[in-house]
C-alpha cells in the first residue's frame, strides 16, 4: 500500500451535501434534450396514452444528469481562473459537491466511464436533487505507470425523495 493510497483512504465514503438543480424539469429544456438525443417520442411533450401511467409528460431517462449547471449570478470557475497559469481546468469534484482530493492535486483527469441505473422517469415540473459520495478509490499499476481510479456515485431524486437515477462515474487520475 503506497503513501498516496493511505492519504486517499479517508475520502472513501465522504458525501456531498444534497444539491438541488437550479431549474425544474421544464418542457422547453426537455424538448431541446429530446431533440439532441434524436428521440422526440410524444411521451416527452404531451399527455398521451403512453405516459398516462407515469402521470403525464416525462423527461428522457437520463435528463436529470444534465440539470446541474451553473445558475444565473454564480461566478464561472473557468473565467475566475482564466489568468491563473497553474489552473488546470479541473472542476469535476466541485460539480458533484465533493471535497477536492488534495493528494491528487496536479494529477491529470480522464473519463473512465459511467454506469447508470434508471429507476423512474422524471415528470415535467419536478424538482431534482443530487447527492454524491466517493464510493471507492483504487490504485493500479499499469504498463504506463501508476493510475488512481476514483469512483463517484451520485443519486438523483425528486422532491418526494423518489430515486430516479443512480450514476457511478469512474475518473482515471495519473501524473
Amino acid at each position: 500500500m503506497s503513501e498516496l493510497t493511505e492519504a486517499l483512504k479517508p475520502f472513501i465514503g465522504m458525501e456531498s451535501h444534497t444539491d438541488t438543480a437550479c431549474d425544474v424539469v421544464e418542457r422547453g429544456a426537455v424538448r431541446r434534450y429530446a431533440q439532441a438525443i434524436m428521440n422526440e417520442d410524444p411521451i416527452f411533450s404531451v399527455a398521451c396514452e403512453n405516459n398516462k401511467r407515469y402521470g403525464g409528460p416525462v423527461a428522457p431517462p437520463f435528463f436529470p444528469t444534465h440539470l446541474f449547471r451553473r445558475p444565473f449570478g454564480v461566478p464561472d470557475p473557468i473565467q475566475n481562473n482564466a489568468h491563473d497559469p497553474d489552473f488546470d481546468g479541473i472542476v469535476a469534484a466541485t460539480i458533484s459537491g465533493l471535497p477536492e482530493l488534495t493528494p491528487l492535486k496536479g494529477y491529470a483527469l480522464l473519463n473512465g466511464g459511467s454506469e447508470l441505473e434508471f429507476y423512474r422517469y422524471p415528470l415535467h415540473g419536478e424538482t431534482i436533487s443530487m447527492k454524491s459520495r466517493y464510493a471507492d478509490i483504487v490504485e493500479k499499476q499499469t504498463s504506463k505507470g501508476l493510475i488512481i481510479l476514483v469512483v463517484i456515485e451520485s443519486e438523483y431524486r425528486n422532491e418526494k425523495n423518489d430515486l430516479l437515477i443512480r450514476v457511478r462515474r469512474t475518473q482515471i487520475r495519473r501524473k
